[in-house]
Parts: C-alpha cells; sequence; structure tokens
C-alpha cells in the first residue's frame, strides 16, 4: 500500500522537472537570441555609413505613414487641386506644383508610400524565391541541381529589366504587377548566393550527424541551413530593396505602372509629359528623382554594413 501511495507523487514530480526543463530551455533560447541581437546592435551603430543610412529610412518610412495626416486625403486629387499648373517653389507650395496645380511635397509624400511598399514585397518575393530554390539546389544535388541552375543561369544572362518591362506590358497595370515583374526576375543572385552558402553548410560533421540520426530533407534544411544562411538572406534583402524601388521607378517612367496612383516613378513620367525639361520646370524633376537615389543609397548603405556585421573579413569602411 505504500508503494502505490508513493508512485502518484513520484509521477508528479517527474512532469512538472520535463515541463520546468522544457521551459528553461527556451529561456535559455530566447537569452540567447537577445544577446545576439544586442551585439549585432552594438556592432551596426559603430558603422557611421549604415547608422546614417538607418536614420534616412526610418526618416522617410515616419513621414510615408503619416502622409495622410501631414497632406490630408485630398492631396492627389486633380480636381480639387490648390494651386495654378507648373507654379515654382513658393512659401505655400516649397517644392512647386505639378501640370494640374497639386502640391508636389505632398505628392512626394504620398509617392514614398507606393514606393516602398513596391520595394519591400518586391524584395521578399525575390528573396523568398531566391532562397528556395537556392536551398534546394544545394541540398539535393544530382540532376535538379543541374536543371534548377542552368534554369538560373538563363535568367542571370537575361537583362532584368527587359524580362520586367515584357511582363509589366503583357499583364495588367497595378501595384501588384509591378512586383510580380519585378519580383519573378531578379531571383538569379539570391538563388546562386544562397546555393554556395547552402553547400558550405552540408559540408560541415553535424550535418553528417543530423543525417546518420534519422534527420530527413524537411529537417536538414529547415533546422539547420536556413538558420545559418539567414544572414545572408537579411543582408541581400536589404540590397535587393534598392534594385526593386529602382526597378519600380523605371517601370512607372516608361508608362507601365498603374496609372491611378502616384509613385516617383510616375512623378517623373508626369514631367516628360508636361514637358517639365523643355520648359525649365525643375522642381518638377528634381525632388523624386532625388527621392529615388537618396532611398536607392539609405538601403545600399544599410545592406553593406549589415554584410560587414555579419561577416567582418570583408572589411567594409565605417
Amino acid at each position: 500500500m505504500k508503494t502505490d501511495r508513493t508512485k502518484p507523487s513520484a509521477e508528479a514530480p517527474a512532469g512538472e522537472t520535463a515541463k520546468s526543463a522544457a521551459t528553461s530551455a527556451r529561456s535559455v533560447a530566447w537569452a540567447r537570441r537577445r544577446r545576439a541581437a544586442a551585439q549585432f546592435w552594438r556592432q551596426y551603430r559603430g558603422h557611421r555609413s549604415g547608422l546614417a543610412g538607418l536614420v534616412i529610412l526610418v526618416l522617410i518610412a515616419v513621414l510615408a505613414l503619416a502622409a495622410p495626416l501631414i497632406t490630408g486625403s485630398d492631396a492627389q486629387s486633380v480636381t480639387d487641386a490648390p494651386g495654378t499648373p507648373l507654379e515654382e517653389p513658393s512659401g505655400e507650395f516649397p517644392l512647386g506644383t505639378d501640370q494640374f496645380g497639386r502640391n508636389l511635397l505632398a505628392l512626394l509624400l504620398w509617392g514614398a508610400r507606393v514606393s516602398l511598399t513596391v520595394g519591400l514585397l518586391a524584395a521578399f518575393l525575390t528573396v523568398a524565391i531566391g532562397t528556395l530554390v537556392g536551398i534546394t539546389a544545394g541540398h539535393f544535388g544530382g540532376w535538379y541541381s543541374t536543371v534548377i541552375m542552368r534554369i538560373t543561369d538563363w535568367f542571370l544572362v537575361m537583362p532584368t529589366l527587359v524580362l520586367a518591362i515584357a511582363l509589366a506590358t503583357v499583364m495588367d497595370k497595378s501595384i501588384w504587377t509591378t512586383v510580380i515583374a519585378i519580383g519573378v526576375t531578379a531571383w538569379p543572385t539570391t538563388a546562386r548566393l544562397v546555393r554556395a552558402q547552402t553547400l558550405a553548410v552540408e559540408s560541415r560533421p553535424y550535418i553528417e550527424r543530423a543525417t546518420a540520426l534519422g534527420g530527413g530533407h524537411r529537417h536538414i534544411m529547415g533546422r539547420h541551413v536556413l538558420p545559418n544562411v539567414m544572414p545572408l538572406v537579411l543582408a541581400q534583402t536589404t540590397l535587393v530593396i534598392s534594385q526593386a524601388i529602382l526597378t519600380e521607378a523605371t517601370l512607372a517612367f516608361l508608362g507601365l505602372g498603374d496609372p491611378m496612383i502616384v509613385s516617383w516613378g510616375g512623378l517623373l513620367q508626369d514631367a516628360r509629359e508636361a514637358g517639365a525639361v523643355s520648359s525649365g520646370a525643375w522642381w518638377y524633376l528634381a525632388p523624386p528623382g532625388l527621392a529615388i537615389a537618396v532611398v536607392a543609397l539609405a538601403f545600399t548603405l544599410c545592406g553593406r554594413t549589415i554584410e560587414s556585421v555579419l561577416n567582418p573579413k570583408l572589411g567594409v569602411t565605417r
């Protein structure tokens, strides 16, 4: 009878011990992640160029999000334009007006919302496709890797802009068309980089031990390969965003964007159609062009700094 009484009391602490051990393991993992993030931030803020790029991006993102509060919801309206067409910069209109008399400063803030959104979504799609192709090609190898890499090489030798223009031409003019056109044409570089990193990771001894212990393809790729290639993917993402913003501006400038929305490339297209170059309306051309250049430069600075922090051997200057 004494033994029966002691069995439940012995099993209860065992369950509590297992539960506390799992909780402790999770807390240790989160503590490591917090320390790694804190260490990354300490190293990142030591690079003045990367910090300047981050400040610029945060400022532009805040202004873009606050555009409805700063300019009002009717700033894009053609019928309720507050000024006269192609009015020079003044106290009322710091950046002048466009061909319809709309405030160019307000249009610039609204255009930032579209350009940043397209850049982020297109970069996410590009990196997602490139990461999937690179990891699977590096992991499986054989005929699959040969075929998928030949397709990747074909996309690499073909001009990305030409392919994006072809897709944007045959599809409906919308923001999603631009995202898809950029995403499905700009992934090969990421795929190449991720495949090379995957091959390096899978040559390590712990991958062989995980395979010998019964780890399947999904376990190896998801639990071992992906976490090790994520730093490279993160650095590549910031660089791809700047390329996506430039490509979106080019497509919009060529008239392949959505005519119903305001973007920086669309503003350049409107300026060209309004004859801003011949009429000397520099305030119509300069602000959106400078905005595109500044944002692309800021993302590039952040990307190079992240790459330098994650791979100190590069020796990027601060």
